[in-house]
């Protein structure tokens, strides 16, 4: 087993602790690049409203307790110093990605024994990949609990410490409390049965008779001694299996407990149930949230990946094929290099030797054709379209970054049933399969969750590739022919760069905004505290200029805001809290749910004369508004842009809560209309 460690534990790279020191002060302080770039009127400021403003009095029970405890760590955050700005609040939720990035440099480099330069761009390359906007804790602080279990689980199993397995259920069980949908991650239990079976597997084979003891004491016990160390062996492996389920079943049951009878004692537990319930019931409208739809969607993205993946496999075929004659070529040619030789024997060294050349040059030659072919293969992929340079997008990874998960899967699967392959390394292995898997299920985003949380699976992907770049060789057969890694070390080299390329550069440039990226950054607000010192798109600085001029004149901070048209984010940028959600338009929030808002906001508007809130509407639903009270406008809507807006049975909801509440417009400019 010493000796399988030590094949695990490949050597590092040597570096001083000043060249660490460096990695570990970029990968602290990379991930805050963006902090003061953009803004987006959808995700990033509807979760720091949630944050500013949480408690069911201006969030639904829905999402306020299916993503309960990242709206408790968000709220702590915006009692930190400067956190009353989108900048400091972007800097507090991005030092969680500097916890990912740390933890799993620390983790691979500590206790996995990576070289710490692929730690660190693998970890470089994790970072790149975070599309996500850091406001979405329900996902950052799932990521940080979830390789934390990770960490722990594989210490436990490898160390038999069962503190460790109780801590990792215990962060597990948490994570339910971070996102609901995080109910999946309690699959990673099949890595302890896993890693229980290989340990058993291999008991099993070092107690085989004959592996130990003298030759005579083996023949005469051998089989007793193999009868009653089956069984003892046998007894073994079911006490450790369900000795690990335990103690990670306790963990994960106490966390749970634990903070479920806090919120019983806080809000009630009936209103947690209620807000799951109505979690369920969603899908009856957010149709992409339908467990079979998120599910084809993540089987669909990978599926999609083999049109590509069958393609450079064809041209590793092509590759391995060139090699293959090549080698027989060369061994031919060898050969009769060898007759010649016996048969010139004693003539001088002039004209000798032309077939050991011919040799030489075909087998320096076949390598520097397959290097060019390699490179071609990535110029190919350009041209198809396979993904392009526009860093702002999603473009430039989506493709690659997906094939990057699949190479990682690719990698571990061989790695668990390579008979050299240690059984910590099968852990690993397995381990960053579930977490590729897991990190996506009950997401309405296919993959890309997936893509956010490779803290441990790209470096481990860029450090098994270095393995095989560095010890595959040649393997002779039968009949002279050669099985080469050159080929599979040629594609294999060029994706990758690809992949590093592409990676680098969208982490450098993308800023997230309504679901795409920010481009041409240029322009700031300047009488907006909330978004001092952002820069943004010129057109948004002034939308955003011109409404906050308006609630700056009226002092309508702190009074309560209705949004409606995909514009949530205004309800933290305007420091107005939302009168229910800040997002009622949003497909997850039941029609029933605002029915019952309006109507007991009504009621306390009329009966009990509370103060009307203030309505904002994206510039379409105002149009909308303005024909419908036969105003003319200079820019129409299209006939399908009303035919849309008129069937959204939200929307007529909230038009005709307005018309009794007799709201009448107040400000108006290209993008929203205020009604007070």
């Amino acid at each position: 087993m010493e000796a399988n460690r030590k094949q695990y534990q490949q050597p590092q790279w040597r570096s001083g602790n000043l060249l660490e020191n460096l990695f570990i002060v970029i990968l602290a302080f990379y991930p805050l690049r963006h902090i003061g770039q953009g803004i987006d009127l959808w995700d990033t400021g509807y979760n720091y409203a949630n944050f500013q403003y949480m408690g069911t009095e201006h969030m639904g029970s829905m999402w306020m307790f299916s993503t309960y405890l990242a709206n408790v760590a968000g709220n702590w955050l915006t009692k930190l110093p400067n956190a009353d700005t989108l900048r400091g609040m972007n800097l507090y939720t991005g030092l969680f990605v500097s916890v990912l990035a740390l933890a799993g440099y620390f983790f691979c480099t500590r206790k996995l024994k990576m070289p710490k330069g692929i730690a660190f761009v693998g970890e470089m390359a994790a970072i790149s990949l975070c599309w996500c906007p850091t406001a979405l804790l329900y996902n950052y602080l799932t990521y940080v609990l979830f390789l934390s279990s990770f960490i722990l689980l594989y210490l436990g199993l490898t160390k038999e410490k069962k503190g460790f397995l109780a801590g990792a259920g215990v962060l597990l069980g948490a994570n339910v409390l971070v996102r609901f949908s995080n109910l999946p991650e309690m699959g990673m239990i099949v890595a302890v049965w896993a890693y229980d079976v290989i340990v058993w597997l291999e008991e099993r084979k070092d107690k085989r008779p004959g592996r130990t003891g003298s030759a005579g004491h083996r023949r005469e016990n051998a089989g007793h001694r193999t009868e009653n160390e089956g069984h003892r062996t046998e007894r073994g492996f079911w006490q450790r299996v369900l000795g690990h389920t335990l103690w990670c079943f306790l963990g994960y049951a106490g966390a749970l407990a634990v903070l479920l009878n806090y919120i019983h004692i806080c809000y009630g537990i009936d209103a947690y149930f209620e807000g799951i319930t109505r979690l369920f019931a969603m899908t009856d409208t957010a149709v992409d949230y339908k467990p079979a739809a998120m599910l084809m969607g993540i089987v669909g993205r990978y599926v999609e990946q083999l049109y590509w993946a069958v393609r450079m496999g064809v041209i590793l075929l092509g590759g391995m094929a060139l090699f293959a004659v090549s080698g027989w070529l060369e061994e031919r040619l060898r050969k009769k290099e060898n007759g010649s030789k016996a048969v010139t024997a004693g003539t001088t060294d002039a004209g000798k030797g032309s077939c050991e050349k011919a040799a030489g040059f075909l087998h320096i030659g076949t390598r520097l054709l397959w290097t060019a072919v390699s490179a071609a293969m990535i110029v190919w992929l350009y041209v198809r379209g396979y993904c392009s340079f526009l860093f702002y997008s999603y473009d430039p990874v989506v493709r690659p970054g997906t094939m990057f998960m699949m190479l990682a899967m690719l990698i571990a699967v061989i790695r668990i049933f390579h008979k050299g392959s240690p059984r910590e390394e099968k852990l690993l292995s397995g381990m960053v399969v579930l977490v590729i898997l897991l990190t996506s299920i009950g997401s309405n985003n296919g993959v890309m969750p997936s893509m956010n949380n490779l803290f441990v699976a790209a470096p481990y992907t860029l450090w098994e590739s270095w393995r095989f770049l560095r010890n595959a060789g040649d393997k002779k057969l039968k009949h002279g022919l050669v099985v080469s890694a050159f080929p599979a070390k040629g594609i294999l080299t060029a994706f990758l760069a690809l992949c590093l390329f592409q990676f680098g550069g969208f982490g450098a440039q993308f800023v997230f905004a309504e679901a795409t990226g920010v481009q041409d950054a240029s322009a700031f607000v300047e009488n907006n505290a909330v978004l001092k010192n952002v820069k943004m798109n010129p057109e948004k600085a002034q939308w955003m200029t011109e409404i906050s001029d308006y609630v700056n004149e009226n002092e309508l901070q702190g009074k309560e805001v209705i949004l409606y048209g995909y514009i949530p984010a205004l309800s933290y940028y305007l420091a107005m809290p939302p009168a229910f959600s800040a997002w009622p338009d949003l497909d997850s929030y039941n029609l029933e749910v605002m029915e019952e808002e309006l109507a007991e906001l009504e009621e306390l508007i009329t009966e009990k004369g509370a103060e009307k809130p203030v309505i904002i509407l994206e510039d379409s639903y105002a149009l909308y508004k303005e024909e419908c009270a036969g105003e003319v406008s200079l820019f129409p809507l299209s006939e399908e842009k009303r035919q849309k807006i008129g069937t959204d049975p939200k929307w007529m909801l909230l038009m005709d809560f307005m018309d009794r509440m007799g709201y009448e417009r107040a400000f108006r400019n290209v993008k929203f209309g205020l009604y007070r």
